[in-house]
């Protein structure tokens, strides 16, 4: 797999740093046909909390989405590690639905050798086949993002939809890995 855009906030992208990440990367060589682009950020941020400090954000375009890992630990390479996992099994559960819409309900080919030592230790995705499995309905009312944000912390949720009193649009108030809200707007 070829690095399109690797980059560091806080840090100097060294040669032994971009020579690790593409030789993690490559793993993801037997996706390469779903694989559109790439950008690897690599981030230190400067916290007491040394267990979280490096970041590595990982976004691989492919057709009708993307697949994104954020993976943090107190030292680079395995940070770089753990996101360059769960991509590998993100890309799995790509694969295998892509593949399956594909040749609409054709048998999938059994796992070659490689790729049976590489899913030994994880549940089978192809047997999996997520489902609704609850519906909620509720009254959208209008009231401000900062009265969202209030209102999603005492029901104790990641999320809430509501209706801007401003706009008068819906929108999604979510609660952001960071501790920070994030705030989701529709555009027409």
């Amino acid at each position: 797999m070829h690095i399109y855009k690797l980059s560091g906030r806080n840090v100097e992208v060294t040669d032994a740093m971009r020579v690790y990440v593409e030789e993690k990367l490559t793993r993801l060589d037997r996706y390469h046909d779903q694989i559109t682009d790439a950008r690897v950020t690599l981030t230190v941020r400067d916290v007491r909390d040394s267990t979280r400090r490096n970041r590595v954000e990982v976004q691989l375009n492919v057709p009708h989405g993307i697949i994104r890992a954020e993976e943090h630990h107190a030292d680079m390479y395995a940070a770089i590690d753990k996101a360059s996992d769960v991509l590998e099994r993100q890309l799995r559960k790509f694969k295998t639905r892509y593949m399956k819409q594909r040749h609409d309900g054709a048998p999938q080919p059994e796992p070659g050798p490689a790729e049976a030592d590489v899913d030994a230790g994880f549940d089978d995705v192809s047997d999996f086949q997520p489902e609704i499995v609850r519906t909620k309905r509720f009254e959208l009312r209008p009231m401000s993002p900062e009265d969202a944000v209030a209102q999603m912390e005492a029901l104790g949720h990641d999320f809430y939809v509501f209706v801007n009193m401003k706009g008068g649009q819906s929108g999604v108030v979510y609660r952001r890995k960071d501790g920070h809200y994030g705030l989701i707007e529709p555009s027409a």
